[in-house]
C-alpha cells in the first residue's frame, strides 16, 4: 500500500529535502519528516503554509499534482482590503493572468479562521483593513492565488492551503505530520 504523509509546513520551509539554490542553508522538509523514499506531490511556496501531501507512490503523486486530475485545493486566504461581491465573482470566473485565463474558483468571505499564529507575524496596517476568504481551485500554476487576488486587486498577506481533495490540515500544528490513507484521506 502506498504512503502518504499529511504535513503542516510552516512558514519559510523549503517544499524539498534540500536546499541547493542558496548560499546559505534555509529550512527545509529533512528538518521535519526523518521518512525514507516520499516525495512531494506537488509544491507549496516557501512563504505559504498549510498541507503538503507526500507520498512514495508516483502515480499517486502524478494524480495529486497533474492538473489534468483536477483534485480541489482549498486555501484560506487573509487579503489586504476587503473584497466586494464584484471581486469574488471575478475570481469564480477565472482571472486573466499573464500567463493565460485561470479556471473558475470557488471564492468566499469568511470569518478570522482560527489559525496557528504565523512567525514572523504578517504585516499590519493601521489604515488598511483586511479579510479572509476561502478559495477553492482545480489546477495549480506558481503562485496562482497570490496572483489571483492581486489581479482582482486585494494582494494577499498570508496563504494557508487547508485541503487537497478530502485531505486536510485540520489538527496538525506547524510542523507536524501524520500518515493518512491514499483511498480516503482518514488516518491510518
Amino acid at each position: 500500500m502506498a504512503r502518504l504523509i499529511l504535513f503542516n509546513k510552516p512558514f519559510g520551509v523549503l517544499s524539498q529535502f534540500t536546499d541547493s539554490g542558496s548560499p546559505t542553508a534555509r529550512p527545509t522538509l529533512s528538518a521535519f519528516i526523518d521518512v525514507p523514499g516520499v516525495y512531494p506531490a506537488g509544491r507549496l511556496d516557501r512563504d505559504s503554509e498549510g498541507l503538503l501531501l507526500l507520498t512514495d507512490d508516483g502515480r499517486l503523486q502524478a494524480r495529486i499534482a497533474d492538473p489534468k486530475f483536477k483534485m480541489a485545493k482549498t486555501y484560506l486566504v487573509q487579503v489586504e482590503g476587503e473584497p466586494d461581491d464584484a471581486a469574488l465573482d471575478r475570481l469564480r470566473r477565472g482571472v486573466e493572468l499573464k500567463d493565460g485565463p485561470t479556471r473558475p474558483a470557488g471564492a468566499e468571505r469568511i470569518a478570522d479562521p482560527d489559525l496557528w499564529p504565523r512567525d514572523p507575524p504578517i504585516r499590519v496596517r493601521k489604515s488598511i483593513p483586511d479579510s479572509w476568504l476561502k478559495l477553492t481551485i482545480r489546477e495549480g500554476r506558481n503562485r496562482q492565488i497570490r496572483r489571483m487576488t492581486a489581479a482582482v486587486g486585494f494582494p494577499t498577506l498570508r496563504l494557508v492551503r487547508w485541503s487537497i481533495g478530502e485531505w486536510t490540515v485540520d489538527g496538525l500544528a506547524p510542523g507536524e505530520w501524520r500518515e493518512a490513507t491514499a483511498a480516503t484521506g482518514a488516518r491510518r
